[in-house]
Formats: structure tokens, C-alpha cells, sequence
């Protein structure tokens, strides 16, 4: 063996045995304190009950759902809850990006611990990386605790994380909510982060919330609960705590904080904020809720353990009974959208029996998770032949606003695809679901999720109606195209796929990928003879 080699074959031994170390060190930390918390319920005195009370009363047993479609109205609408809270906020997120609407949302978080809020902050820890000591110094407020879900024990490269325990680390809380004074929750698909809010970053999402009142804001409280008290989810200073993190830490990340935000006031995407059309409504009570039943549907938090696929654990049975439920029409909407050979057959059985079934989810050229689209790309012939219709998001699609911005002049974005986000599914235009979970094996086995199933016949018929209207020019359709036996290279009859879509009114078809190269449609072509589906 030359030097080289045996330089190589040491450098790899040593990584072997440092892996190994640390694996051996990977156990989630026991000595450390948890108090146990609830929900604050005694809030009936507060701004938000006194707002939304009396639309509460005079539908008895029904919650109200507000659709927050545009990014702009979904940062505001839960920087007025934050702003509205007296006595408790309990916020959970999957990722929480620091930059302008991120920081905006810290920002009102100590304002309302200051006001004496109780603020109940969770956290997945896949996105923490790096952000330890400024989540020490913000958890430093005497009103604020912290917690993360399923942390890692390694707190350097989440990669090292992975490679030392990645049964457990690959499985991560998607959840997303923010409940005010236990009177008014939002719930959805968007996580924290400009290119969920309309701000300026690499891609704007296309995504889908709701601002929710009434007995579903009780059930969202609950699930909180469950999480925040779960083994699972462990404090942040037992994990994170390098050196001790005093005030003095907090009031110098305040300064900063003050600093980002005053340069941020004068940009154009604060003046956006500042306009939207849910501030224009005025009072929450002078917002247009629907209102019917209500149930909210979640993972339980031992998800993580690996447990068997089963309604009391698992949220996937329960959605699955939903779909078996459509007798006319099923709408899923799945940004990230692999349905595995069981979901294919029982689609199409459903299509059989007469219903029809229409599926968005990301082109290509529209999805920002390409090894997603490498999963997804084998099932969409098996599909089209059980009769269920397929449609992919454009890149260029246009993303919806508040209603006040000039669509043409939206300076304060400077994203330049669009991509979809929302995760909602529609019944017989009667229900519909709202929430975070996605058509795919990771929502369904690996994933924490949560969402809300909604009896409204007006919001599913809206959601049917836009579907109706947009899908022909803000998708492809995806259709199957016959090849004939002299046609093709294997000299049988053959599928072939063509997208199908209307530019400027006219029908327009494409024989490959749109608006992609030659080289993405190879390297994920390729992917998707070797990609292994239970880790998408």
C-alpha cells in the first residue's frame, strides 16, 4: 500500500472511530428540569375573547375559519394576535428563519413578555443550527421558555447529527401554530421565514393558512399541551447551555434587534405590510369568518418512536378515511407529493368509483426539493391511467396578494420562481382540510403533523372554484399520450407524458418538462431509479 493510500485508509479510520464516538455519546440528555405546563384557560376577560366572543356565541358547537392566502395578510394576521395576547402565547413551528418577517415576529414576542405575557415558544431543532446562543438570550426573558422537539445532542453540523442517529433525528415536528390567550389560533402550512410572507428572498411560496375561532382553538391548545409536556420535547438550556446566558445577553440582542427593524421600517415590503387587506378590515369582529364543525387531526408526539401506522398515533388513517368519504370530488393539494404504490391503487379506486380526482402539486421547474419531484416522477403515468387527473404548479405562476399590493410593482420581493407550499385537500366541495401535512411517506410515518378538517360548504366551493379557474393557467395539466408500435423504440405501443397548459389564451403543449434543462430532467431522472421514498 503507498503512503497515499494508507493516509486515506487512516484518515477514514479515524472518521469511522469519531462517528462511533459520538454515537455512543447520542442520547438525548434525563438530568435536567421540565416543569410541566398547560394552557392558561381563565382568558375570557381578555382583548381577543371580548373581539371574538360575541361571533362565538351566536354559533354555538361551530368554529370560524379566516383564510390567510396572501403572505403579507399571514405575517399580520399573527402579529395581531401576538399584539392582541394578555395572558398567554404558545407558539410551535417546524422553521423559523432570522430574517426581516422572522425578526419582526421576535420582535413582537418580547413586546408581549414584556407586557407580561406567558410566551411558550417550540421548536423542531432541525432548524436551530447555529442559532443556540441567540435563542438563549431571548429565553433569558423571565416570560419566555423554550423548548425544542426531538433535539440533537451534537449541537455543531446537523450532518454529524444525522450520521450518529438517523432513526431518530430523521424524524422532525412539521407543526405549525400560534394560539393567543386560548381565543384565536392560526393554523397552516407556512412556516416563519420571507419567502412564506411575501418577503424578499430566493422563492416565493404559495401557501394557505387560516386565523381560527371558537372550540377548535381549544383542541389546537390541547395538542400544545401534549407536545410541550412530551418526553420528547426537551428544554433548551439542557442541550444548549455553553456558558450561562444573562440579561445583559438579552438587552444587547434587543439592541440588534432594534437596529434590523428600524432599517427594515422604510423598505417597501413594510409598506406592503402596513397595507394589507386584513388590516383594512378593521376589528377581528368585522372579518368575514365561515363557520361550521370542526376537528383538529395531529400526530401524537411519539411519533418519533417508530410505532406501527394507526389512527391513535397517526393522522394518515384518519385523512385516508376522509378521501374513502368523496362521493363526487376529491382536491389534494401536495407540494410535495409521493404517493408509493398503495396511495396509486387506492386513488384510482376512488376515481373508479365515479369521483373525480385532481391533484396540484410543484412542476419541476416549480419544486425547490428536486430529489421530491424524483420520488413523485414515477407514479404519474400509474396514476393517469387509474383516472386520476394530475396538474403542476409553474414556476411562473402568480402568487396570491391581500388585494391592495399593484401585483406589477411588488418591489419588496425578489424572488424569482414561485413555488407551491399549501397542504390542503378538498371533499365533495362540503370539507376541506387545512394544515401542514404532505401526500408523501415522510408526513405519513416520519413527520409530525397537524391540521384542521372543516364542514363548509363555502370555503371547500371556493376551494373547488379556484381550482377550476386557475389550475389551466397557473399549472401544466398532465396528460398521457399514446405512442404507436411503428413509433416506438421498443416496438410496442408506448405512454409518453405531455404538459399541457394556456398562454395568453391559447393551448399551449409541451413533450418535456417546461421551463426546465436538459440537465435537471437528467439528474433527476436519474435520482429516481435509486432514491430510497421512505426518506423523502
Amino acid at each position: 500500500m503507498t503512503s497515499e493510500r494508507r493516509s486515506y485508509a487512516y484518515l477514514l479510520i479515524f472518521l469511522l472511530a469519531t462517528l462511533a464516538a459520538l454515537a455512543g455519546c447520542a442520547s438525548l440528555p434525563t438530568d435536567y428540569e421540565k416543569a410541566p405546563s398547560q394552557v392558561i384557560e381563565d382568558t375570557q376577560d381578555t382583548f381577543l375573547a371580548t373581539e371574538f366572543g360575541p361571533l362565538v356565541e351566536v354559533h354555538p358547537g361551530e368554529s370560524g375559519f379566516y383564510p390567510l392566502i396572501s403572505g403579507t395578510d399571514a405575517l399580520v394576521g399573527r402579529i395581531a394576535l401576538i399584539r392582541g395576547a394578555e395572558r398567554s402565547l404558545d407558539v410551535q413551528y417546524y422553521i423559523w428563519h432570522a430574517d426581516t418577517s422572522g425578526l419582526f415576529m421576535i420582535h413582537e414576542i418580547l413586546q408581549a413578555a414584556d407586557r407580561g405575557v406567558r410566551v411558550r415558544l417550540l421548536l423542531d431543532d432541525l432548524d436551530t443550527e447555529g442559532k443556540d446562543r441567540g435563542l438563549m438570550a431571548l429565553a433569558a426573558h423571565t416570560n419566555i421558555e423554550i423548548r425544542l422537539y426531538n433535539p440533537f445532542v451534537y449541537r455543531g453540523s446537523r450532518a454529524v447529527g444525522f450520521a450518529t442517529d438517523l432513526d431518530r433525528t430523521n424524524r422532525r415536528m412539521h407543526n405549525k401554530s400560534l394560539t393567543a390567550d386560548n381565543q384565536a389560533t392560526v393554523v397552516g402550512g407556512r412556516n416563519v421565514g420571507n419567502e412564506y410572507f411575501g418577503g424578499e428572498s430566493h422563492a416565493g411560496f404559495s401557501d394557505l393558512d387560516v386565523l381560527a375561532i371558537g372550540p377548535i382553538v381549544h383542541e389546537v391548545s390541547r395538542a400544545f399541551d401534549e407536545y410541550w409536556n412530551s418526553e420528547w420535547v426537551v428544554p433548551l438550556a439542557a442541550v444548549a447551555a455553553d456558558r450561562p446566558v444573562t440579561s445583559d445577553d438579552l438587552a444587547q440582542s434587543r439592541a440588534k434587534l432594534k437596529q434590523h427593524l428600524a432599517e427594515a421600517r422604510n423598505t417597501p415590503y413594510a409598506e406592503a405590510l402596513r397595507t394589507t387587506a386584513l388590516l383594512e378590515a378593521g376589528r377581528g369582529r368585522a372579518l368575514d369568518f365561515s363557520w361550521g364543525p370542526a376537528t383538529l387531526v395531529y400526530d401524537a408526539p411519539t411519533k418519533v418512536e417508530g410505532t406501527e401506522v394507526t389512527a391513535a398515533t397517526h393522522m394518515g388513517p384518519r385523512l385516508k378515511a376522509l378521501f374513502d368519504s368523496a362521493t363526487q370530488e376529491l382536491l389534494i393539494v401536495s407540494p410535495y407529493f409521493v404517493p408509493g404504490d398503495k396511495v396509486v391503487e387506492f386513488l384510482g379506486q376512488v376515481a373508479k368509483r365515479g369521483v373525480r380526482v385532481r391533484i396540484l402539486t410543484n412542476s419541476l421547474a416549480a419544486n425547490d426539493v428536486g430529489v421530491v419531484h424524483a420520488g413523485y416522477m414515477r407514479y404519474r403515468k400509474d396514476l393517469l391511467k387509474r383516472g386520476v387527473e394530475l396538474y403542476e404548479f409553474k414556476p411562473t405562476a402568480e402568487l396570491p396578494t391581500s388585494g391592495t399590493e399593484n401585483k406589477k410593482e411588488k418591489k419588496w420581493s425578489g424572488s424569482d420562481k414561485a413555488s407551491l407550499h399549501a397542504k390542503t385537500f378538498g371533499v365533495d366541495r362540503q370539507v376541506v382540510f387545512v394544515g401542514s401535512f404532505n401526500l408523501d411517506p415522510r408526513s405519513v410515518a416520519l413527520n409530525t403533523e397537524m391540521g384542521v378538517v372543516f364542514e363548509s360548504p363555502e370555503l371547500a366551493g371556493r376551494l373547488g372554484e379556484a381550482f377550476d379557474s386557475d389550475a389551466g393557467r397557473q399549472a401544466y395539466r398532465v396528460e398521457l399520450k399514446k405512442i404507436p408500435a411503428s413509433e416506438s423504440l421498443t416496438g410496442f405501443d408506448d405512454w409518453t407524458l405531455e404538459w399541457v397548459t394556456l398562454e395568453d389564451g391559447e393551448e399551449v403543449r409541451y413533450a418535456v418538462e417546461p421551463e426546465t434543462s436538459w440537465w435537471q430532467r437528467f439528474a433527476v431522472g436519474f435520482m429516481s431509479l435509486f432514491i430510497v421514498e421512505s426518506f423523502l
